[in-house]
């Protein structure tokens, strides 16, 4: 009788777990409220789509001049939980997201999930996305709604036990998607605001810049303050205004870097960030400063193994 007893609580206890993860984990989406009623500006999407780098990782490996806009992903995303495989992002209907709404795309990029409610492995950067605007999100979705539709199909993650149990994300998201929208300081000037929101949002900075805990989450009280390479190859620099950082750069300096390459030293900014500026390139001079201004007043932070830039 007590072994039956015992048996019944292991199970009941186990049921209660597999409950407790089970809301714990449930996808959060937002509703259709947020939509405001006037369609995506796709102009203005262009802009947004250049900032985030969209074609960095979701067109093909290697292209270059007009085959960056054939978003039919596969670049694979190395990282110490598994390979991550981007996937197409073109406007066709049976491969790509064609077929989403526009609070698909919103909850995709500011939720992390998927039109099905399935968590998105944040590989796919919505810990910083959810920082965009809804009206930005709806430009940039009717951007992408112009470009080329490609049919390449989809390739699945390579990801061992327990990283591919996908549901456990939501644990995750307890964690490190706090689902708060850019907010401007009103104690800083209206450049530094821009700068910051497109390197909190759009241009998700931090995604390289800041290390990471051991599940993967970002140590934002190191923000920008230089960190190992995602791909586990070298470290990425410390790009704030600390002695380690841009100290010696003005902002200036650092505009000119994002549209041409060139660091104050007549060095070449290469690895991840040539594609960086490649994309940085597309903005306004306007933009690349407000970044440099906004960078410039980022205060240090102790990030170990950060190479200077």
């Amino acid at each position: 009788m007590r072994i039956r007893t015992a048996s019944l609580a292991v199970v009941a206890a186990a049921a209660l777990a597999a409950a407790a993860f089970w809301l714990l984990t449930a996808p959060q989406p937002l509703d259709a409220a947020v939509l405001p009623d006037k369609p995506g500006d796709a102009a203005k999407g262009e802009r947004l789509f250049w900032a985030g780098g969209c074609a960095s990782c979701h067109a093909a490996p290697g292209a270059s001049g007009d085959d960056l806009l054939k978003l039919s992903g596969g670049v694979a995303i190395a990282s110490p939980f598994g390979t991550f495989h981007a996937p197409n992002i073109s406007p066709d209907k049976t491969h790509g997201i064609g077929d989403w709404s526009a609070l698909d795309f919103v909850n995709a990029m500011k939720r992390g999930m998927a039109p099905d409610g399935s968590h998105l492995y944040p590989a796919f950067p919505y810990t910083s996305y959810q920082r965009m605007t809804v009206p930005d999100l709806l430009d940039l979705k009717a951007y992408l709604d112009t470009l080329p539709s490609e049919t390449t199909a989809n390739q699945p993650h390579e990801l061992p036990f327990p990283f591919s149990i996908r549901r456990a994300i939501g644990l995750w998201k307890l964690l490190y998607l706090d689902g708060k929208t850019f907010t401007p300081d009103p104690a800083k000037s209206a450049a530094v605001n821009h700068g910051a929101y497109l390197v909190e949002g759009a241009g998700h900075c931090n995604e390289c810049h800041t290390p990471r805990t051991a599940l993967g989450g970002l140590e934002m009280d190191r923000a920008l303050g230089g960190a190992p390479n995602p791909s586990g190859k070298g470290s990425v620099p410390d790009i704030t205004s600390g002695p380690g950082g841009l100290a010696d750069w003005s902002a200036e300096d650092i505009a000119n870097a994002l549209d041409t390459g060139f660091t104050p030293d007549f060095d070449s900014l290469g690895g991840t960030m040539a594609e960086v500026v490649r994309n940085m390139a597309k903005l306004t001079a306007e933009d690349r400063q407000a970044i440099g201004e906004y960078l410039k007043q980022v205060p240090p932070v102790a990030a170990p193994d950060a190479p200077k830039p």
